[in-house]
């Protein structure tokens, strides 16, 4: 008896703990919300919505494919989303476990969140799974982290280096088009599934500019990271607390893959470090090289550790491949699709650049306004990114809604893009022409509304590399075929932490005359 009395008087205060925050606060902080006018789903104990979220994404991924008119994907990748905000308006509370979680749908709110500098607003934590995938690099690092890390990998995106790497994009373009066109020397034209082919091609581009002639050991470290990355959708599906660290035979197998990957960057690392060291000091001038330069700062005093360093190759080895490569397979659906555009820019690719025999390079390639008008309407309907989440790190008041310390603040960007008082009547249409002055007027009512490579201080630094690589591989296509997606092709999107055709995209692709 006397020691079942001291074992609960020990678990005592564990027990209130759990009771507080399983039910005290989660109901507290929706009263608090509710005051405010802003309601929900109702708080279920300990699961939240979990279960009403997994249903109706369930549901989604069995219904019909869409028409390929269609853009409409809200349906398809965020059906709760979209069901609670026809029920409870764009800015909602949903309930992620015993954590709170704004849908923020107001551009306004998105904005502020977004340009925060005051750190009110932090990165949620992403879970084992896809740290292992992309590192503690610029994209989850926070404070005096992230301006370390900003000050080392800044100088590797500088435009002029950019442009110095354009022809790399289109020598690896090259190859992939020739096989193209010795697949169809025969009949004039063949079927391609472009998904993988841009995957490849990515994968490629990314290694010889990150890594030049260690380019081979960077497709090692692709293919880890494909394993790698459907890991991390599984276990953002499903999330149990603690099973991260359990010996399961999935996180057996991602713990060989991230000493892998570690150790396959570590050797290219090391290799390059040895190099300068008994020669002159140069790093090389790929992607790493100018990196391992800016870390190496004034007087030899390196910036950032070489964990550091790893962690920001897997985030730009991994975002330079995934992002490009669905912004080029996208923007092959919709101009296989909308043949007037492609004929259309086709005529400024030739205009521009020439024919194939012409090399493409940097300045060239910013004279296609009108490719660039397309990728920019790619990135909005079908960018690889369809939600951004924030961490509350404090009490804040957001656009005068007060939003209690540790809230998940989740920001639709799939639902933003298509919201018709920012972009008009024909939101849900293919229409590049909204880009026809700049990107960040496109929306008159909401400047900067293209959110596909975020906004503010944490924008994506490599979204001018994603622009260059992706209009240098698409002018190498447009100068070679004309094409249209295959009728066999299932328009059914899908996102597996990035958006994709679920099903791949088969495009057929018609040999022009040189």
């Amino acid at each position: 008896m006397a020691v079942a009395a001291a074992l609960a008087v020990a678990l005592l205060p564990w027990l209130w703990a759990a009771l507080v925050h399983l039910v005290c606060r989660p109901y507290a902080v929706a009263r608090a919300f509710a005051r405010q006018g802003i309601r929900g789903p109702p708080y279920r104990f300990f699961v939240g919505n979990a279960g009403e979220a997994t249903a109706m994404l369930e549901a989604a991924s069995g219904e019909a494919a869409l028409d390929r008119s269609s853009h409409d994907i809200v349906p398809r990748v965020m059906p709760h989303l979209r069901a609670w905000t026809s029920l409870y308006g764009k800015v909602f509370l949903s309930w992620s476990g015993s954590t709170p979680a704004l849908c923020v749908g107001s551009y306004a709110m998105a904005r502020r969140v977004l340009s925060d500098k005051a750190g009110l607003y932090g990165k949620k934590d992403p879970g084992p799974a896809i740290l292992a995938l992309l590192g503690m690099g610029l994209i989850f690092a926070e404070g005096e982290d992230w301006v370390r890390h900003r000050r080392v990998v800044h100088p590797a995106f500088a435009m002029n280096k950019l442009k110095a790497m354009a022809g790399v994009v289109a020598a690896c373009a090259g190859e992939v088009i020739r096989s193209w066109e010795a697949a169809a020397a025969v009949g004039g034209e063949v079927t391609v599934e472009v998904g993988q082919q841009f995957m490849e091609l990515t994968a490629d581009v990314i290694s010889r500019t990150a890594f030049g002639s260690s380019y081979r050991q960077g497709k090692e470290v692709f293919l880890a990271q494909r394993e790698l990355q459907l890991m991390a959708f599984a276990s953002n599906r499903v999330r149990v607390p603690g099973m991260q660290w359990a010996p399961t035979k999935a996180n057996v197998r991602r713990w060989r893959l991230e000493r892998k990957v570690r150790g396959t960057l570590m050797a290219i690392i090391d290799k390059r470090l040895s190099a300068a060291k008994e020669g002159a000091g140069d790093y090389g001038t790929d992607l790493l090289g100018l990196m391992l330069e800016a870390n190496a700062g004034e007087g030899g005093q390196s910036v950032m550790t070489m964990d550091e360093i790893i962690d920001e190759c897997k985030t730009f080895f991994f975002a330079g491949h995934e992002s490009t490569t669905h912004l080029l397979t996208w923007a092959m659906f919709l101009l296989g699709t909308h043949p007037e555009w492609q004929r259309r820019l086709r005529e400024e690719v030739l205009r521009e650049c020439g024919g194939a025999e012409k090399p493409l390079h940097g300045d060239t390639l910013n004279k296609l306004k009108l490719v660039t008008m397309v990728l920019h309407e790619t990135l909005r309907l079908y960018g690889a990114a369809t939600l951004i989440k924030r961490r509350a790190t404090a009490d804040a008041d957001l656009c005068g809604v007060v939003v209690p310390e540790g809230t998940v603040l989740l920001i639709p960007i799939a639902m933003l893009h298509r919201d018709e008082e920012a972009w008009g009547g024909d939101a849900g249409e293919f229409n590049p022409l909204r880009f026809k002055d700049d990107a960040g007027r496109a929306a008159p009512a909401h400047p900067g509304a293209l959110l596909s490579f975020s906004a503010g201080p944490r924008s994506c630094i490599g979204k001018d590399f994603a622009m260059m690589e992706a209009k240098a591989a698409l002018a190498a296509v447009m100068r070679r075929f004309a094409f249209e997606v295959a009728p066999e092709y299932v328009h059914a999107p899908a996102d597996f932490l990035t958006l994709q055709p679920s099903q791949g995209l088969p495009v057929v692709l018609r040999l022009l005359d040189p």
